[in-house]
């Protein structure tokens, strides 16, 4: 297997229903669905999609016919980012090495355009519903990920611990709820889809997802402007929770390390080919961007 390739391919078909759906997003005023699809159409690794049909192939679900999870997975992780933009959040001016969508379209805009993609995302939900159970329980996955036991309490917790003192378990609790929960639900709604298991799907997923979260913050430190597409040094020039704050920059990178092998670990539990994953755990690690 060549992962690259392998990559491309799943990014690809993640790409073809987004833009499929995308051509459903005609509203009024026009300025609406202009602004929902000038960020969801902005590119990015879209690692969560790429995700939810690597795990579908691994296990034998049907990706293509279940492709409107990925959809919503992405509606509901641009939403967070247009909102995440804003200047009562972060505060950030661009987005995947363009304008951040407040920019271009003015904050109340921007805070609609997102409001409008989180709805549509449960739109694509209740139609999955319709054809089973399995649908039903992955839909229930993705809808807590996505709410208050799941992202949006990690981004309240992130707003909290910028002004307040935090431990190593308020760190961990952050990044499971802020980032790991949204990138542990692709890889359980496949083991669910394919009735396979869900305890090791979630245990890679929350594990990936920390991973994930720990090198943006390494990224920031660290990282080149150019290359991520996003202002650097904000976490800690807003005293964000962070692992390099909690632990500092060499220790970060030994953790780093550690959930690496963790990720590892859990993989080989998950019943299916790995090797994609494998290569995925790597990439994650090691990126610049």
């Amino acid at each position: 297997m060549n992962y690259t390739e392998t990559y491309e391919r799943y990014l690809r078909s993640a790409e073809e229903a987004i833009q499929n759906t995308c051509r459903r997003m005609e509203f009024h005023p026009s300025v609406l669905g202009e602004s929902m699809r000038y960020s969801l159409l902005a590119g990015g690794k879209r690692i969560r999609p790429v995700l939810f049909f690597a795990v579908c192939d691994a296990l034998g679900a049907d990706a293509k016919q279940e492709s409107d999870f990925a959809v919503a997975l992405e509606c509901i992780h641009t939403y967070s980012l247009i909102h995440d933009d804003l200047p009562a959040m972060d505060n950030d001016d661009f987005r995947r090495g363009k304008p951040s969508n407040h920019k271009v379209f003015g904050e109340a805009n921007a805070i609609l355009a997102g409001d409008a993609l989180l709805s549509f995302a449960f739109d694509l939900l209740l139609a999955a519903c319709e054809r089973g159970p399995r649908q039903r329980a992955a839909a229930r996955c993705l809808s807590r990920a996505a709410g208050a036991e799941g992202m949006i309490a990690g981004q309240s917790a992130d707003l909290y611990f910028s002004e307040h003192g935090a431990s190593e378990s308020d760190l961990l609790e952050l990044y499971r709820n802020k980032t790991a929960r949204l990138l542990s639900a692709p890889v359980e709604m496949g083991a669910i889809l394919a009735d396979g298991d869900t305890a090791a799907a979630r245990e890679f997923g929350e594990a990936l997802g920390i991973l994930f979260q720990m090198t943006d913050d390494l990224l920031d430190e660290k990282g080149e402007s150019a290359k991520v597409g996003k202002t650097l040094g904000k976490d800690k020039a807003e005293n964000k929770l962070t692992c390099v704050r909690i632990y500092g920059l060499e220790r970060s990178e030994d953790l780093a390390d550690q959930y690496a092998e963790r990720c590892t670990k859990a993989i080989l539990k998950l019943a299916g080919e790995n090797e994609f994953f494998l290569s995925l755990i790597k990439s994650v690690r090691s990126r610049d961007h």
